[in-house]
């Protein structure tokens, strides 16, 4: 069996192959090869030291701090005949957390839930990371060894049966990755060589080595891991997390050169595959074609109109909400026909200018939301959006010129909250990460005891969906209020259109109404507490009060006017 691992700096390497050790040979450009006899657990010991797992380890039985174990990917039995591949726009997306989709927190379990998506109408299943982390609960974000699956949600093996099943039943799958840093424990990369580098830093410290000395082998580390993700696993697209913190001066932008990969994959496999990015930026480069100077990516994440939607449902102006507090209905509009709110103007939260100008005719290169992990999970105490704020919400996200994009369990107007939870094996780290909660929210009037302990399997616990909630009430109520608006979307693409020159919209601030034109068709919504005007046309779809001229409070119609 053939080891190989990148060590530049180390003077001597071994692979310790089932508790025996076996010297690897330098080669170019920091490479150490070798062969040793084939067997189950592997790790390498640089300079003498204890085995480390494998930096591109496939498989962490033991968690991130155990010896790697190999995997042959071409040893799966997928399915035939398992749909091919589908283009992002036009698509809905569900992003969903493993660990609290079901109480079983396994990819078998979520698997089981695969036709309530179907039923629903979404295309596209977005997974949280699945990297390995330590513990079993957490989001995924403190992920490590970056080509492994975590091995309580089913490995790597239960990452492809779940893939499998998806795509036999229609349904795509992004995963959500994260390249901008590693979690604080079960990180080995620096062991190995110049992974991180203090010429950048990022909320995490130092920043991943992206354009410093070494950075070429860094840079192939991530850009194979992610094509390990859609070559070997099947993955549709990919999630980058925070691309806003890839710190990276050299003249090919690493996500350039990652777009560039995927695209070539792409035309290998013959299947659509693309990636969507995190931005803080409100920047068009992100999805820019590299020909036009941009980066290249699908598709990138817009808080801006989860913002401007938010305040519009629950009257918040504090913090970043602010600025889309003080007219929401215009914040709305705005970001309805121009893509971003701040393209280029005065962002009060981060005391400067931000962003600009977004090309209109490509709304669907930016995903709309009303509700994401990090929204909700950032709260204190990881509030969702109620029942009635959320069908008025989803009328619009589901007829913007965005692709849509659902969290898991706002369909039916989840009661449980998603809230913040680790589960870290290191007690100092434990109670920093406990502390660490409580002092962010004390600046805004919460006591320690309101803050929900990350530590707690309690947290994870309130945090899963309870699946009996959409079998009756207003939680199917609103289900088959989402329903109706996904089919109507795929019916009439008008309300597909992702030209934001296209869309118009009137509203009147005051009374907390506005109507947005999409063709034949006119979504109307009364955020206030008035009845409003119920506009003209034949109603094709409502929710709340509608009759007689007047559409009732926190009520939405959508109309559609022959002839416009």
């Amino acid at each position: 069996m053939k080891y190989q691992v990148w060590a530049p700096s180390a003077g001597r390497v071994e692979v310790e192959v089932d508790g025996a050790a076996h010297p690897l040979t330098p080669g170019e450009g920091g490479w150490w090869h070798g062969e040793a006899p084939a067997g189950q657990d592997y790790g390498f010991r640089l300079d003498g030291g204890r085995a480390l797992p494998d930096p591109r380890s496939a498989r962490q039985p033991y968690g991130p701090d155990g010896l790697s174990r190999l995997v042959d990917h071409g040893a799966y039995p997928w399915s035939d005949g398992a749909r091919h591949g589908r283009p992002l726009p036009g698509a809905v997306i569900y992003e969903l957390h493993v660990g609290t989709f079901t109480p079983a927190g396994t990819f078998a379990g979520a698997e089981e839930k695969l036709d309530h998506l179907v039923e629903l109408g979404v295309d596209f299943v977005e997974l949280l990371p699945v990297c390995p982390f330590p513990g079993r609960s957490g989001w995924g974000y403190d992920g490590v060894s970056l080509w492994a699956v975590h091995e309580p949600y089913g490995g790597p093996d239960g990452l492809k049966h779940f893939v499998d099943a998806a795509h036999r039943k229609g349904l795509g799958v992004i995963l959500d990755v994260v390249h901008n840093h590693l979690g604080p424990s079960g990180n080995y990369l620096p062991a190995f060589g110049p992974y991180f580098t203090d010429r950048h830093q990022t909320p995490w410290g130092s920043a991943v080595n992206l354009d410093s000395a070494g950075s070429d082998e860094v840079r192939a580390y991530l850009r194979e891991s992610a094509l390990t993700w859609l070559r070997e696993y099947r993955i549709d697209g990919l999630r980058l997390d925070a691309v806003h913190t890839l710190a990276d001066d050299r003249a090919v932008h690493f996500l350039e050169e990652l777009a560039d990969a995927v695209h070539r994959l792409g035309a290998e496999l013959n299947r659509p595959l693309f990636l969507i990015g995190e931005s803080d930026l409100n920047s068009p480069r992100v999805t820019n074609p590299a020909q036009a100077g941009g980066y290249g990516l699908s598709a990138q994440w817009s808080d801006d109109f989860h913002h401007a939607l938010h305040a519009a449902a629950t009257g918040e102006r504090q913090g970043y909400y602010a600025d889309f507090g003080q007219a929401p209905m215009a914040a709305l509009a705005r970001t309805l026909t121009r893509g971003w709110f701040h393209d280029g103007t005065w962002s009060s939260f981060r005391g400067r200018h931000h962003g600009r100008p977004f090309p209109q005719a490509h709304g669907h290169r930016l995903l709309g939301y009303s509700q994401t992990h990090d929204q909700i999970g950032n709260r204190a105490v990881g509030d969702r959006l109620t029942a009635s704020q959320l069908a008025l919400t989803a009328a619009l996200v589901l007829t913007s010129p965005f692709t849509p994009m659902l969290f898991m369990g706002e369909e039916w107007g989840a009661g449980t909250p998603w809230q913040y939870f680790t589960d870290h094996t290191d007690p100092g780290l434990a109670e920093a990460v406990r502390q660490g909660r409580r002092r962010e929210f004390e600046a805004y009037g919460w006591t320690a005891e309101e803050v929900p302990d990350p530590q707690d399997h309690g947290t994870v616990r309130r945090s899963t969906l309870d699946w009996s909630e959409p079998r009756g009430g207003e939680h199917a109520e609103l289900l088959g209020w989402y329903q109706r608006l996904i089919r109507l979307r795929r019916e009439h693409p008008a309300l597909m259109d992702p030209d934001l020159a296209a869309v118009r919209v009137d509203f009147d601030e005051a009374a907390g109404q506005l109507t947005v034109h999409r063709g034949e068709f006119r979504v109307t919504v009364n955020f206030g507490e008035k009845p409003g005007d119920l506009p003209a046309g034949t109603l094709v779809a409502s929710w709340g009060e509608a009759g007689a001229g007047r559409l009732g409070p926190r009520s939405c119609v959508i109309t559609r006017v022959a002839g416009s």
